[in-house]
């Protein structure tokens, strides 16, 4: 489990700096959306021995994430990487044939009610939400991501 200020994630540079100092990221990790979804779905591969297990990242004070225009890029983000960790696909999108999958959540804890974030996280491109319980879950949906559900991991 690895734990994210809220406060860190306002803006994509430190973002990407939160996510590479607390997941240990390899030196050469981009900085971009892109390179966020390649190391953390790619995450057995960095040395870390993580065997297999599964990884929780939580996001502490996500409150602060609810006007940033940038959330449902943020949200789609972390449901490809979830998507291809749980399924354990290499950048082609063929399984990797070194790393099992791992079951791989985000989770944001907040005080701001879910339904708030709703319409900026369905922004996101192939995100879909759903808010059920008092609770709000985005998963990719779409051709591009075939047999993506909630039981498949590529939920937030």
């Amino acid at each position: 489990m690895f734990r994210l200020d809220g406060r860190e994630l306002r803006e994509p540079a430190t973002l990407f700096a939160a996510f590479a100092r607390e997941l240990s990221f390899p030196g050469y990790f981009g900085h971009n959306w892109d390179a966020l979804v390649d190391c953390l779905h790619d995450w057995h591969g960095h040395g870390n021995g993580n065997g297999g297990k599964d990884i929780a990242v939580l996001i502490d004070s996500a409150d602060e994430l609810v006007d940033a225009e940038f959330l449902g890029l943020f949200v789609s983000v972390l449901c490809q990487a979830a998507w291809k960790a749980n399924l354990q696909l290499d950048a082609d999108g063929d399984p990797h044939e070194y790393w099992p999958p791992f079951t791989l959540h985000f989770i944001f804890l907040t005080d701001t009610l879910p339904a708030a974030f709703a319409e900026a996280v369905a922004s996101g491109m192939d995100v879909g939400v759903t808010l059920q319980d008092g609770r709000l879950t985005a998963t990719l949906v779409g051709e591009d991501w075939p047999g993506a559900s909630r039981s498949e991991g590529g939920a937030v």
